[in-house]
């Protein structure tokens, strides 16, 4: 505790220690993916402009990075891990910007890890999320250099972040537009944003973001249909105003995000909590107002579109400013962190060292109870089952399931895996020459015919969809005795 005090700084190593482990854990906790996962591994096998609901910056790295290393759970790990490593570092340097006191910088890169969507959501299986948590954090370090010490590279820094915000997840762009908006009522700063540093830093946003929103112009129902319908979910249930219940949901929403933070801060300061609330800055006000106007945008997003269902992680990248804002109050108050910072570390290694450590015996005792999961689905035996019966290889693998097909592209990263319905630009998706291996989920044993959406694209390829449906049923992996997990599949020669 005495190093930590004199050297705030091991704090960073402790993160990448935090990643790491979370990387050994999550390959060492099950083969089989989780939905985020699945679609990852899938989509690993294209670069495009754009890829559906969510923008491509997570996808183009996960693409990249399987092309050097090939698709597998470990790539999947260090692709997210490596982000909320990257996340967790720029937002301590963005601390260390504005907060003298290193302690309590420290204390500020540590509060990320107590949002619940980060601790526990992002481990379980988020994956855009974390690139764009990422984005905001690069922002909001070359956005508080550029307030404090202008130069133009941090004026580029912020136009990278933004470019990469844009790409990662679309309500990013609330995070700048707040920005702006906290820094105006600032005399002293409002200089940094009428300047000609600006007009390279936005060159470059629009450089990074370009390809994507030519795409999205082209393809605009497929890029908002799925988020707004998921904003929409049970309106029709609904018995106050659709506008009053979506500020009631946001309401419950935001006070589930900032909670566990403000608990945390709150009981590790507990005795200054008089001094910490009265205190302000110029820091705590630009802090605080960005904080207060991205949920003021969001209550009119919701309003304008009559959304009904916000979700907590879609408010992360807005409730992650309340550490570094709570930082800044402790910081204007006087109070002296560095005795406090040993506290602050246990109780975050806790929640987060302590949910990694959950989900991975969770796999373990999960069947115990009767309770089986995307992770418990046996598709490594199913593949090697199903291999073992044909003399070769399938030359393509058809299925009509993202969840299927991630989970069979990380068992044949060799073959190609194939959807109806994806791309969407390309209508009918093409199959190859040679054997074609058909799989979907086999619980319904009574069908005699592949399912619908496979046969149609046969059809379209000029296929005969006449084969047996075959139904293998497969242990679940560390299930019990006699649960099994049953898959449907067929084999297709195509000339």
């Amino acid at each position: 505790m005495k190093l930590l005090a004199r050297r705030p700084e091991i704090v960073f190593y402790l993160m990448a220690g935090y990643c790491l482990l979370s990387i050994t854990l999550r390959i060492f906790r099950q083969e089989s993916l989780e939905i985020d996962e699945s679609e990852q591994a899938f989509l690993s096998q294209y670069f495009f402009a754009g890829y559906g609901a969510q923008p491509p910056f997570y996808n183009w790295l996960q693409y990249g990075v399987a092309g050097l290393f090939g698709i597998s759970v470990a790539t999947l790990a260090i692709v997210k891990n490596g982000l909320l490593f990257l996340a967790i570092v720029f937002y301590g340097l963005a601390a260390r910007t504005i907060i003298a006191d290193r302690a309590l910088s420290m204390i500020a890169m540590l509060g990320v890890l107590t949002l619940p969507p980060i601790f526990l959501l992002m481990q379980r299986d988020l994956s855009h999320t974390v690139a764009a948590l990422f984005a905001v954090s690069l922002f909001l370090y070359g956005f508080l250099q550029t307030l404090k010490t202008p130069r133009l590279t941090s004026y580029l820094i912020t136009g990278v972040a933004v470019g990469l915000g844009v790409i990662s997840k679309y309500n990013f762009v609330v995070v700048p537009v707040a920005a702006i908006i906290a820094v105006l009522p600032e005399a002293g700063l409002r200089n940094r944003l009428f300047n000609w540093r600006m007009i390279p830093a936005l060159a470059i946003a629009a450089l990074i973001a370009a390809p994507h929103a030519f795409w999205v112009l082209n393809n605009l129902a497929a890029a908002t249909g799925v988020t707004i319908g998921e904003m929409k979910e049970g309106a029709e249930n609904t018995v106050l105003p659709h506008a009053l219940q979506g500020l009631l949901k946001l309401g419950l929403t935001v006070i589930k995000s900032i909670a566990v933070p403000a608990a945390v801060f709150g009981l590790v300061f507990y005795g200054d909590l008089g001094k910490i609330v009265r205190a302000s800055s110029q820091w705590t006000r630009i802090t605080g107002r960005m904080l207060a106007v991205c949920l003021g945008i969001v209550a009119l997003i919701v309003v304008a579109m009559a959304a009904t269902h916000i979700r907590e992680k879609w408010l992360v990248l807005f409730a992650v400013l309340l550490p570094l804002y709570l930082a800044t109050k402790i910081d204007a108050a006087g109070v002296n962190a560095t005795p406090r910072l040993p506290r602050f570390l246990g109780i975050v290694a806790f929640l987060a060292v302590g949910t990694i450590v959950m989900l991975f015996v969770s796999v373990l005792v999960a069947p115990k109870i009767g309770r089986y999961s995307f992770g418990h689905t046996p598709y490594r035996d199913f593949v090697q089952t199903v291999l073992a019966t044909h003399d070769t290889k399938p030359a393509a693998v058809v299925v009509d399931d993202r969840i299927l097909a991630g989970n069979l592209k990380i068992n044949l990263p060799e073959t190609p895996v194939l959807l109806p319905s994806f791309p969407i630009e390309q209508s009918p998706v093409l199959l190859p020459a040679g054997p074609i291996l058909v799989v979907w989920s086999g619980e319904d044993t009574d069908r005699k015919t592949l399912p619908p959406r496979i046969i149609e694209l046969l059809a379209q390829n000029g296929i005969s969809a006449d084969a047996k449906a075959h139904f293998l049923a497969v242990p679940y992996y560390a299930g019990n005795d006699g649960d099994t997990y049953t898959f449907g599949y067929s084999w297709i020669d195509r000339p």
